[in-house]
Order: structure tokens, then sequence, then C-alpha cells
């Protein structure tokens, strides 16, 4: 294929950042000598395209920026850091090592994203080199955990939940490596140039399955094991649900289509979920993503990068183009899908004994931030665990975490550990509370509009007398927030969702899935927290009193009339 070919299916000039990709000799670009400059803690912006394929991304402290204007001081420019960890799954000393270096290097916290993935946040730049070597060090790695590549590949984290967990866990890691840009640039600029054994490293300077402009927006996939929807596989570009039968994995139903974020004011952009298209094999399941991810290079809008997502490519041409296209690469079909069921998208917490006699222990996480807090040594605990811990720890979807693969022997330590630091399962806080989830936002995303992580516990704590007064602090509803409608939390999947519109302001969404099903739709626009209240109180108190037997609250707000019933992102803004 002709590299005009590669870049796009039409005749529009490229976007910038295709032109950026394009020079920069397989992500290379300036960014080593760039790296050297020891005048300023920014990058150019050409630099920091590049900067994201290998895992990272400046940012800038936005609580400071007026006063350092004043002191006539440049921003507090700083770098977000992004680990990958297939299916969420990390060692205790991978653990240790992301505790050493969040203190060594960043703000002294860890984040669990809601792909599985850690971020540490405010490294500065004269420490990213020693950051991403010691994370290399510790067999982890930052390449391609952003930019125009495939992303973390999600996967069910609960060892417990079936038999056939490690293997389908198995085929997300392959997935992921299959997958992964195979440039030697980021061993050159990070790790001063070792060479990494590779089988398929033939010695010549390519991407097999990427090309030299790699794809037109961010990629990702997802493996979801029902009946746990925690991964939203609807959400993911590229979806798999493992289906299994008589304990044993028969292969996957595909899903495609799917992503999160839109624009404001853009009715041209708008969220979409994944569309079923039907069941491969385990071992055909590398094939169908390679397949899929070259359809997307091929096809994906280069001119304009908000029209570049996987979504957009099917939902212009149709489905059935897609199907007939991947038909056409894989050389065979995909036999017909097979039935499944989901029954939640969230996490189940506490101890929970494993197929494999083993035991589970899911935390819960406010947001994803883990840090000693005040008297609330998260932080600390963790470290202590990981010190004696020979099993794993497992990041989930929902920014919780696992602490996994617990012997017996090992079980008690563990439990006193527990105690000893407070660390909580999170039964003593609200159902709402548990089935909750913010992006990062304010102050660090150059993205943000308003606030989220450090915004929605404070909410919920004035949502939650509603729910005690109307006899719902047990029930389970899905409740999302983001700074910005690019949707890092999937907010518009869940059955209540805020996505900021400006300071102190936000639009509000009703009536997702709660299994991560259905989008929700919009009820009410720019608006500040006393409307918000205002707003919510009659309709839990409406759902209290007339819901049916196992209704959840999406549901009821569709029959009661509240929001429109979406299944189709084509229509989330009519």
């Amino acid at each position: 294929m002709s590299e005009n070919n590669l870049l796009s299916p039409n005749s529009a000039p490229h976007s910038d950042v295709e032109e950026i990709k394009k020079r920069s000799n397989y992500l290379r670009g300036s960014l080593a000598e760039t790296l050297e400059d020891v005048i300023t803690g920014s990058i150019p912006e050409d630099d920091n395209r590049l900067m994201k394929f290998h895992g990272s991304y400046m940012q800038d402290d936005r609580d400071l920026r007026n006063e350092r204007q004043k002191q006539k001081l440049e921003p507090a420019y700083q770098f977000m850091v992004r680990v990958r960890a297939p299916g969420g799954v990390v060692t205790s000393d991978q653990w240790l090592m992301m505790d050493r270096i969040a203190q060594k290097y960043a703000n002294g916290t860890i984040r669990l994203t809601t792909r599985q993935s850690f971020q540490l946040h405010g490294v500065l730049k004269w420490n990213m080199k020693n950051t991403i070597r010691e994370v290399n060090d510790a067999l982890l790695s930052t390449l391609a955990a952003c930019g125009d590549v495939n992303r973390n590949v999600m996967c069910n984290p609960n060892p417990y939940q079936s038999a056939v967990h490690s293997e389908v866990y198995e085929w997300a890691r392959r997935i992921s490596e299959h997958l992964n840009p195979r440039t030697r640039a980021y061993h050159e600029i990070w790790l001063d140039g070792e060479k990494v054994v590779d089988s398929r490293d033939n010695g010549g300077e390519q991407e097999p399955i990427y090309g030299p402009v790699y794809l037109p927006r961010k990629f990702k996939i997802g493996i979801a094991v029902p009946p746990s929807n925690d991964v939203d596989v609807f959400s993911q570009d590229l979806g798999f649900i493992a289906i299994v039968e008589d304990g044993r994995l028969k292969g996957f139903n595909v899903t495609v289509g799917g992503g999160m974020g839109m624009t404001h004011g853009d009715p041209n952009t708008y969220p979409q979920i994944g569309q079923v298209i039907g069941f491969c094999s385990p071992e055909q399941v590398i094939d169908v993503a390679e397949k899929t991810v070259t359809i997307q290079r091929d096809y994906g809008d280069r001119s304009v990068r908000k029209h570049a997502r996987f979504k957009y490519t099917i939902d212009d041409r149709g489905i059935d183009w897609f199907i007939n296209e991947l038909t056409e690469r894989l050389g065979w079909k995909l036999e017909e899908a097979r039935p499944y069921h989901f029954d939640h998208n969230g996490d189940r917490y506490g101890w929970v004994k494993g197929t494999n006699g083993k035991w589970h222990f899911t935390l819960f996480i406010q947001n994803g931030r883990v840090k000693d807090d005040g008297g609330y040594l998260l932080m600390t605990g963790l470290r202590e665990i990981a010190k004696v811990h020979s099993g794993d720890f497992r990041l989930t979807p929902n920014q919780n975490l696992i602490i996994g693969n617990v012997s017996s022997q090992k079980k008690k330590k563990i439990e006193e550990l527990i105690k000893q630091y407070g660390l909580t399962d999170g039964a003593h806080y609200t159902a709402l509370r548990r089935n909750s989830m913010a992006c990062v936002a304010l102050p660090t995303c150059g993205l943000a509009m308003a606030e989220s992580e450090r915004y929605l516990p404070t909410l919920l704590d004035k949502i939650e007398p509603m729910l005690e007064e109307a006899g719902l602090r047990d029930e389970e509803i899905v409740i999302r927030m983001t700074g910005c409608p690019n949707g890092c939390a999937r907010p518009m999947l869940a059955e209540i969702a805020f996505i900021g519109k400006a300071p102190g302001k936000y639009n509000m969404y009703l009536g997702g899935g709660f299994a991560g099903n259905r989008l929700n739709k919009l009820y009410k626009e720019n608006i500040g927290e006393a409307e918000i209240l205002e707003s919510l109180k009659p309709i839990l108190t409406h759902y209290a009193k007339e819901r049916r037997e196992g209704e959840h609250f999406g549901d009821f707000v569709i029959r009661a009339g509240y929001v429109k019933e979406v299944r189709s992102g084509q229509d989330f803004h009519s």
C-alpha cells in the first residue's frame, strides 16, 4: 500500500498532527534534544504531540497560573506519565516501584486510571528520563500509553470470577504485545539505545501494523467476562466478550465502534456504543484485532481529528461495509454471535475466595487516587502490604484495587495490615459512592472546563442525605463526573452523569444502562450545585416510591419520562 493511501482514503488536506507524525522519523522528532534543554521546563508543541506516544504529555498546574504570571515566571510545567499494565495486573515489586518513583519524581501520589493503567503527575522535565528508565527496569512500560496507537488493553481483573480468567487475561496481554509500536525510538530516547531482543525485529526501521504515520487517533480495546461488564466493553473501539460454556472459554463475541468523546456544541461529534458483529475462537482474536486496527489505519479520517475515531469510520460507511472489509482482510468469516448476559459494570468489594483457592481483597479507592490523606494512610498501608504480599495487585476499570492471589498463609498478615492502616472496602459508604468515578480534571488537565476528581466527593456528601431520606442508601446507582466531554471516566454510560461545561457548571445526563449497555441523555444544561441538588431530589424520591421490582435507576428515568432512551450515539443530541 502506498504512503498516500496509508494516510487517508480521501483527498482532503491532512491535519497538522499527521504532518508531525510523518516528519517524526518513527516518533523521534527532536525529543532527545528537547529533553537536554535546561533553559525551560516546557517542550515545543510538536514534541509534546510525539511525547504522547511515549506515554506522557506536558501539563501545567493551573492553580498556580495567575500567581506565576504575576511573578513573570513561566507556567509550572510538569508531565503526566502513564504506565501500561495490560489487564491491570502488576507484581508486588512493580507496585513498590510505582510507589518509589511517585515519591522520588512525581507529586507523591499514584493515580489508578479507568483503563487499568497508572498515572504519575508532577514529573519535571529533567526527571522524565530517570522516571521512564526505572519503570522499564521493573518490566513495565509507558510506550503507547497515549498517542495515536492502541492503548492499554483492558480485561476483567477478577481472578475469582471464573476458572477461565487467567486464560482471558493471557489473551489481553498477547493482544497488547502484538499491537505495540515497533519503533526503536523509545529505547533510543529513554534507555540510551539499549537493544531489545525481539524475534520480530529484522533490523529494519518499520511499523508492520501502523505504518509511518500510525493511526488517525487513539484506539481502545477491552475484554469483558460476563456477567461483569466492568471494562464497559461497548465503550471500546474494539471489544471482546468472553463466551464461557461448561466452564471452558469457547471464544469471544466481537464488538466494534464504541467511543465516549465528543465536543460541546458540535452535533457532529457524539459518544457511541459498540455493535456486536459476530464470534471468533480464542486463537483468532489477535488476527481480528490486527485487521480491525489496519482498517482504521487505512480509512480513518486524517483531516479532522474530531472526526477521526473509529466510531465515525463505521458510522459513515455502515456496519455492513466494515464486516465485509474485515472478512476480506481476514480471509474467513466471523461466526454468529453467541448468547451472553451482563448483570453490572461495577466492582465487588472485600474478601472473596477464588476458584484457585487463593483469596482476593478489593479495596475502594475514591476516584483512583492513592495517597496518604490526613489519618487515612492508604499509600503507606499498600506499601507495607506489597512488602509481604507474594501474589499480585490488580487495577480495576472502576479505579479500585484488588490485592490478588493471597495465600491462606499470608491472608492473616494482610488482614492485620488492612486493619492497622484502616484500609477500606467501602462498606461504610453509600452504594452510590462505591459506584462513582471521576477523571483528574483540574488542576493538571489542560482540557478541563470544570472540577471533577476534587469536586465529586463533595457533591456526593450532599446527595447522600437525599438517598438516606428516600431509603436508597444501599441502592446501586452508577454516577460519574468528568471535567470535559472527552469522556475519560466513561460518563455517557452512567445512570447519572455530570460533564463539565465551565467552572462550577455541568451538563447533567440521566438514563445510562446499569450494565453499561446504553447511553444516557442530556437532562439539564449548564447547571451549578444548587440546581443539581434541586433537580435530583424529586427524581430520587420518585424512584424510591414508584420503581418496579429490580428496576435500575437508569431504566426508571426513561420509563418515567425524564429522558428518552438512547441506543445509538447518532441519537444522542436529538
